[in-house]
C-alpha cells in the first residue's frame, strides 16, 4: 500500500519508480547542501534573509524537479522550457548573487542526478574559494581611493567646454567628462566626470579652485560609480 503511494498514476509497468529511502537521501541532502552554500554566502557579504533562505533551499527544489524527471526525455523539455518562464520580480542583482543561484542549482542537479558525494564535494570546494576570494579582497581594485566620481553644477550661461581642463589636468592623472544633463528648469547643467586623482589628500584643495570657477555652486565628489562590474 505504501509503495503505491508514492507510484506515479500515469507510469507504465517498465516506469522505475525511486524507492522512497533513496528519495529521502538525496532530498536531505540537497538541504545540507543548500545550508553549506547559504553559509559560505554569508561570509562577508552584505544579504537578506530571504535571499540565503532561497540559497538554502534552492538545491533541494531541483533535486527533486530532477528525480521525478528520471530520465524522461519529454519531461525534461517540458520542465526546461518551464524554468525559462520563471522571473524575478525584483532587479536581476549583482554577479555574486547571480552565481550564487547558479551555484545552488547546479549542486541541486548534481545530487537530483544520484551523485550525493559530488554533490558535497562541489558544495565545499567552491563555497570554500568564495571564501577565500573574499578575505583576500579578490578584485578589489588598487588604489581604489584615487578613483572618484565629480559632479559639478554651472549656472546655464557658463560654457563649460574646456573650462575646467587645466584644474582637471593639474589635480588627476586622468579624467573624462561622462554625462552632461539639465537641471533646476534649465537653468543650471550638471556635469558628471570620471577621474583619477594624482593625490586623494588634496581632495578639497582641488574642490576649492573648482567652487572658483562654477560660482560657488554645489560640487561633489564620491566613490567611481561603475555599473559595468554588476551584471
Amino acid at each position: 500500500m505504501l509503495n503505491n503511494i508514492f507510484k506515479g498514476i500515469f507510469d507504465s509497468d517498465t516506469a522505475t519508480t525511486i524507492a522512497i529511502s533513496d528519495f529521502l537521501a538525496c532530498v536531505v541532502s540537497a538541504l545540507a547542501i543548500g545550508l553549506i552554500l547559504a553559509l559560505c554566502y554569508m561570509y562577508r557579504t552584505r544579504y537578506t534573509k530571504s535571499f540565503v533562505a532561497t540559497i538554502a533551499l534552492l538545491p533541494a527544489v531541483v533535486c527533486v524537479v530532477i528525480m521525478m524527471v528520471n530520465g524522461n526525455i519529454g519531461t525534461a523539455v517540458a520542465v526546461a522550457g518551464a524554468f525559462s518562464l520563471v522571473r524575478f520580480r525584483s532587479a536581476a542583482g549583482t554577479a555574486k548573487e547571480i552565481t550564487a543561484i547558479f551555484l545552488a542549482m547546479g549542486t541541486g542537479l548534481v545530487v537530483g542526478m544520484g551523485y550525493i558525494g559530488f554533490g558535497f564535494l562541489c558544495a565545499v570546494l567552491f563555497g570554500a574559494v568564495s571564501m577565500l576570494y573574499s578575505t583576500l579582497d579578490f578584485g578589489i581594485r588598487k588604489r581604489a581611493q584615487k578613483y572618484k566620481t565629480l559632479h559639478i553644477t554651472i549656472p546655464e550661461d557658463l560654457d563649460y567646454t574646456g573650462i575646467f581642463d587645466d584644474l582637471l589636468k593639474e589635480y588627476t592623472s586622468e579624467h573624462e567628462l561622462t554625462h552632461v544633463k539639465t537641471t533646476n528648469m534649465g537653468s543650471l547643467y550638471r556635469l558628471t566626470y570620471d577621474i583619477v586623482l594624482r593625490d586623494p589628500a588634496k581632495e578639497k584643495e582641488f574642490i576649492d579652485q573648482l567652487r572658483c570657477r562654477n560660482g560657488n555652486l554645489e560640487i561633489s565628489i564620491n566613490k567611481q560609480e561603475n555599473q559595468v562590474a554588476e551584471l
